[in-house]
């Protein structure tokens, strides 16, 4: 497979596959015989995997990381080191879901007494109960 069509089959540009390689976030593509990348399975796996971590958050750092430990000999090391990344991204991501969570809440109380609150401003009373309460 060309560059081209990687890079559709992944919503991606072929600049953004270029740039992968060039700073090892995808391990160098074997060329075919006229110089041209062939994307085998191997190269699309990691394109796949590249962009899903990218779309948990991983920073290219992390992604470099990530990719340079997986070309090194499976040692338990290795293993751990990565393992360890994708845990420290999967704490971040249980983070941003628990605020989304709280958000979503407040949205919802919002919307469920909207009409009411509406209907007390306009009398020109105010709610004495603070939206943070539950914080406290």
């Amino acid at each position: 497979m060309n560059i081209k069509e990687a890079a559709a089959k992944f919503d991606l540009t072929a600049d953004t596959l270029r740039y992968y390689e060039r700073i090892g976030v995808i391990p160098p593509v074997t060329r075919n015989d006229s110089g041209y990348r062939d994307y085998q399975v191997r190269y699309l796996n990691w394109i796949y995997l590249v962009k899903r971590l990218r779309d948990a958050g991983l920073t290219t750092e992390s992604l470099i990381e990530f990719a340079t430990l997986a070309q090194m000999n499976r040692t338990k090391d290795v293993q751990d080191a990565q393992k360890t990344i994708l845990n420290d991204q999967l704490e971040v991501i249980d983070q941003k879901i628990a605020e989304l969570t709280d958000v979503r809440k407040l949205l919802s109380f919002k919307i469920d007494t909207y009409d009411e609150h509406l209907a007390l401003f306009a009398d020109g009373k105010t709610n004495p109960d603070p939206l943070w309460k539950e914080k406290l």
